[in-house]
């Protein structure tokens, strides 16, 4: 998609080479997942005891939330579940011990309200997995006069453009302020 904006263009195009979310080492949370047919999340060998005893909180200082994983014509997870039991249901969950929790908001206590912060994490986590393993990964190009200014990848669609615009607004103030 081709977006004029300030005197900028501005284009949209899917990442043919998305970046695995889960390859990096900025997750909060592990994906323990287990599938027939796909290899997904952090642990693709998860045990079904183990996820289970979790979910039911039998697993002491630990944060979790479900994953489920739609599968038709392409897959995409959440951790809501979907509507359809035919073609949906649960591969697994997304966890994180008390430590890591602690060491990762720097702090000594894990409160109600930290959990509802780890669990907003987790959902955003599962969020840019789910866009990865369904294709929902583009980046943006910013041209002048057909003169490549900048250009990034690895967002949601929505995303990608919101950034390009705001990568533009930063290039046209700084534009302004050198001509003023």
């Amino acid at each position: 998609m081709k977006t004029d904006y300030k005197g900028y263009e501005i284009l949209i195009e899917q990442d043919d080479n998305p970046i695995n979310p889960r390859m990096e080492d900025a997750n909060l949370g592990r994906m323990l997942c287990k599938h027939r047919r796909y290899n997904l999340g952090d642990d693709v060998n998860a045990n079904k005891d183990e996820v289970l005893n979790m979910l039911a909180g039998k697993i002491k200082d630990v944060v979790v939330l479900p994953l489920y994983l739609y599968d038709h014509s392409g897959i995409t997870m959440n951790t809501t579940g979907f509507s359809c039991p035919w073609d949906s249901g649960m591969v697994g969950c997304i966890y994180a011990d008390y430590n890591k929790i602690r060491s990762w908001y720097g702090v000594k206590k894990v409160t109600k309200n930290l959990i509802a912060k780890v669990k907003d994490t987790f959902r955003n986590e599962v969020k840019a997995y789910a866009d990865y393993i369904s294709g929902n990964v583009y980046g943006y190009v910013i041209k002048k006069d057909d003169e490549d200014m900048d250009r990034s990848w690895g967002y949601s669609y929505e995303n990608a453009l919101l950034e390009a615009k705001a990568i533009v607004d930063n290039m046209h103030s700084h534009k302004k302020m050198v001509t003023a």
